[in-house]
């Protein structure tokens, strides 16, 4: 029996959203958007290679991602094999792109709906995702954890509500008065990666989906 996929949980700080990066196959992450207020789920890209989700970060309004991607048959390109990006989730088209080339740096911090900070020697882009819309510095950023909340568990925290959450052997939970509830279940699920959708890859000058 294969492993269960190891989940991580990044919350919006001012709208009901959150992201959770689904690790499994190891090659592979899986992108799911979740609705916090009525548990709804979005899945989204899947992408072969290395995402560090602790270099990871969601805007304040929950519309913009900024990660940090390691994809090593890229070294040779201008992408230079390791990158960070900000895209939309639960998708990973690039708006906008600053090769890394290593892993000592790298990743992001939202101040802002459409402000951030980067962990990059350069806050000039890839001349392909220009990253119009965004205001963006570098400096060291404060990386993503797990509260730690629940023994055993491979990420938890708290909601928008102040309920405890947290990711075990594959699944989601949250805890109540009545004990533990599961909300969804990310076992079983096979790489599929597609094409983002026209309105991932909209600039971000452009009006927000509907």
């Amino acid at each position: 029996m294969s492993a269960p996929p190891r989940l991580f949980v990044i919350l919006a700080r001012r709208a009901p959203r959150a992201l959770i990066l689904r690790r499994g196959p190891s090659a592979w992450y899986h992108l799911v958007l979740w609705n916090t207020a009525d548990d709804s789920f979005e899945h989204g890209a899947w992408f072969r290679g290395r995402i560090y989700e602790e270099r990871c970060d969601l805007s304040p309004d929950g519309e913009l991602l900024v990660y940090f991607a390691l994809q090593g048959r890229h070294f040779a390109s201008s992408y230079r094999g390791s990158w960070t990006a900000v895209s939309r989730p639960p998708w990973l088209h690039a708006l906008g792109l600053w090769p890394q080339g290593d892993t000592w740096g790298g990743g992001g911090k939202f101040t802002g709906d459409r402000t951030l900070v980067i962990a990059s020697s350069s806050s000039e882009p890839h001349p392909d995702h220009p990253g119009i819309g965004l205001s963006v510095s570098t400096a060291h950023c404060e990386r993503q954890r797990s509260a730690d909340l629940v023994e055993g568990a491979d990420w938890s925290g708290l909601d928008h509500d102040g309920r405890c959450i947290f990711c075990r052997e594959g699944k989601l939970f949250r805890r109540t008065a009545q004990g533990d509830r599961e909300l969804a279940d990310f076992n079983g699920l096979t790489p599929d990666p597609k094409a983002a959708p026209d309105w991932a890859t909209l600039p971000l000058t452009a009006a927000k989906r509907a």
